[in-house]
């Protein structure tokens, strides 16, 4: 029997050498290798790898070239190892990869968890009793992680002390002077930079962050309203916990077309807690010494604006993984910022 090979324009690398890799890897023959990219995401490629009756996930670069840190999976195998023993969920990883000349980019192979995926915060399909339970687990998910120790986990050097505030309106200030067309490009999110210079709180606190914790970066149990894995940690890094938190509650802010938000819909009758509800629930499991405020919600906007942006930009220069990516990346950039505005609006002096 002919050995059978995923074509190349389905993978964007010629998978040959992955195949020869994965034989030396896996101490034998594979007949059949079969490579399936997975649906959203709008960064690191990822793909479903199945050599014969063997299973795992491919996540690798973007094959252009990449901004400093950016797409940064060496960090991300680094942060999954760390936690392969702790009680936050995420997928075992089995290698890394840092020779790029095998398939374009470095790149990691983990588990393929079973599971679903929501990408909308209204968790379609879900009874009310299970979606509560489902927001439920999320909460929890995240207090786990800002409760670790990370130097007794060996990511003491994951980041730096200090500000963290301060460093990222700074560092994604700059981001987005490199991403804008121009000087009338998205004055809202502009506003939001401004208001939030003005208002940067003292605070030292410092912990594991995700840096992207949204539910379409969590993988749920087949059946059960729990989360059984923590995927997508490229931004992962030593930081303000309530960073995560108001990335995760952006969901109340934002309406279903943004970013699949809840703003607007009967939270009671689809079991979704009210927002101070989930964010009591967070301070209970995670012991949080500051809660969140407004600042919090305008700078998680700020970097959801930024972000979008810049995927906008590798849509409009062919290096995106998602298609019609500048499209929705500019519409998100303009909703991020203006549902960032209208929080800020409510502090005018």
């Amino acid at each position: 029997m002919q050995a059978q090979t995923t074509d190349t324009s389905v993978t964007g690398f010629d998978p040959a050498p992955l195949r020869d890799f994965l034989e030396e890897f896996l101490g034998r023959q594979v007949r059949n290798l079969h490579l399936r990219p997975t649906e959203g995401g709008m960064s690191n490629p990822t793909f479903f790898l199945q050599a014969d009756d063997w299973r795992a996930v491919l996540r690798k670069q973007p094959g252009q070239k990449l901004a400093k840190s950016a797409h940064a999976i060496d960090r991300e195998f680094r942060v999954l190892t760390a936690l392969a023993d702790s009680d936050v969920p995420v997928p075992e990883v089995y290698h890394y990869h840092e020779d790029a000349n095998l398939i374009g980019t470095p790149f990691y192979l983990m588990e393929w968890l079973d599971g679903r995926v929501f990408t909308e915060y209204a968790t379609p399909g879900l009874t009310p009793s299970d979606r509560t339970a489902l927001y439920s687990s999320m909460c929890e998910t995240m207090a786990r992680i800002h409760r670790l120790d990370f130097r007794a986990l060996g990511l003491g050097d994951f980041g730096r002390e200090g500000n963290y505030f301060r460093r990222q309106i700074s560092r994604w200030s700059q981001l987005w002077q490199q991403y804008r067309k121009g000087d009338d490009d998205n004055p809202a999110l502009d506003g939001m930079i401004t208001w939030l210079d003005a208002r940067i709180p003292e605070s030292e606190q410092l912990a594991l962050c995700h840096g992207d914790f949204r539910i379409g970066n969590m993988i749920f149990h087949p059946t059960e309203p729990r989360v059984i894995g923590v995927l997508d940690w490229e931004l992962s890094t030593l930081g303000h916990p309530l960073v995560d938190v108001g990335f995760n509650t952006q969901a109340w802010h934002m309406a279903p077309d943004e970013n699949g938000g809840i703003l607007g819909l009967d939270h009671a009758a689809l079991g979704i807690p009210a927002e101070e509800d989930y964010l009591s629930d967070y301070y209970r499991h995670a012991g949080s010494p500051e809660e969140m405020t407004d600042f919090h919600r305008v700078f998680a906007m700020f970097r959801g604006a930024v972000g979008a942006a810049g995927v906008a930009v590798r849509g409009e220069q062919g290096n995106s993984t998602l298609p019609d990516s500048a499209r929705i990346g500019r519409f998100l950039a303009d909703a991020y910022a203006r549902r960032g505005m209208e929080i800020a609006a409510r502090h005018e002096t």
